[in-house]
């Protein structure tokens, strides 16, 4: 039996994406299958498409880092025929067979079953982004960081990370500090629930190794000087999470945030996390998001637009989320 998939080859230096049939037969040795119904483009993806870094690593292969869906067959404990799961990172995209396509193989413990509020295109509109905020939130709140505790800031707001942590944040009663550098989408922030909006171009610069202090914590997608320029305008006893690298992956950072301030630098691994981790941020996700707010953030695309969107969403021309139906 074929399905409708996206398969990315290598010839020498380039790769190329086409939307082909692909015979079941070949997939990937798991024990489960499932019928996909959605997938969606993260940055990782956009990564993986250009081929701007080797995260594709077996050739060829069926690209995508997420997918939801509905379980067709399982051997593993605990997950049946007509559960409806989702999985974000592990070897997709990389090793093993992805999310672009309208049937996936894979080991059931890449796999969380759907909380009951989402549906299978409601995981998608979240994704490996959404998912990597409320790790991130979580990083927060383990740190010590609430409400009370001062401004949040949020890098790369506009991006799909940005967005899902901006709602999150606001919905827990937290103050929002968005910086982007689209300006005139300040009103899309706005809504999400960001209090302030502000310039990149006021972090993206190499600043001083310690500067005034302007918020509790932050969330950060964007790496290289942003982040250091946001440790070293952390307040006492901050947190900061990293989980990007949209401006670069260097550090060009100091001691001095950590050992005057006691700043606390918290990274976020969303590719390897445990799954009592996973289990933990999807059922905050249920709990804490406004959908209305996840549907502002999303557009739906099909199989075939996939490799159009992966180098626009590197050059920060894509807003929020974009979720793939693998049907259309």
């Amino acid at each position: 039996m074929t399905f409708k998939a996206l398969l990315t080859i290598k010839d020498g230096d380039k790769l190329a994406t086409n939307l082909v049939d692909f015979d079941e037969k070949d997939l990937m040795p798991g024990d489960v299958t499932i019928a996909i119904d959605y997938s969606t483009v993260n940055y990782k993806d956009g990564i993986a498409l250009t081929g701007r870094a080797p995260i594709i690593q077996t050739f060829p292969l069926i690209p995508g880092v997420d997918l939801s869906g509905t379980v067709e067959a399982s051997s593993y404990p605990g997950i049946n025929v007509g559960d409806r799961v989702v999985a974000n990172s592990w070897g997709l995209s990389q090793t093993h067979h992805g999310g672009y396509a309208q049937k996936a193989r894979l080991s059931g413990d890449w796999l969380v079953k759907l909380p009951d509020k989402f549906s299978t295109k409601d995981a998608m509109a979240l994704g490996t982004a959404g998912y990597t905020a409320m790790l991130s939130v979580l990083a927060l709140e383990h740190g010590g960081i609430t409400p009370d505790s001062g401004d949040i800031l949020v890098t790369g707001a506009n991006g799909g990370v940005g967005s899902i942590a901006i709602a999150l944040l606001s919905d827990l009663g937290y103050r929002v500090v968005a910086s982007t550098g689209r300006l005139n989408e300040a009103d899309y922030l706005h809504e999400l629930g960001a209090a302030e909006v502000i310039d990149r171009n006021s972090l993206s610069d190499p600043g001083t190794a310690i500067a005034d202090e302007r918020w509790a914590g932050a969330v950060d997608s964007v790496g290289s000087h942003t982040l250091a320029n946001v440790l070293a305008q952390t307040r006492y006893r901050g947190v900061v999470t990293a989980c990007g690298l949209a401006q670069g992956l260097d550090l060009p950072a100091t001691v001095l945030p950590f050992i005057l301030r006691n700043v606390t630098l918290a990274g976020i691994d969303s590719v390897n996390a445990p799954q009592a981790v996973r289990i933990e941020a999807w059922s905050r996700l249920a709990r804490d998001l406004d959908l209305k707010k996840l549907a502002r953030t999303t557009t739906v695309i099909g199989l075939a637009e996939v490799p159009e969107i992966a180098p626009r969403i590197l050059e920060g021309q894509v807003q929020g989320r974009t979720v793939v139906d693998v049907n259309r």
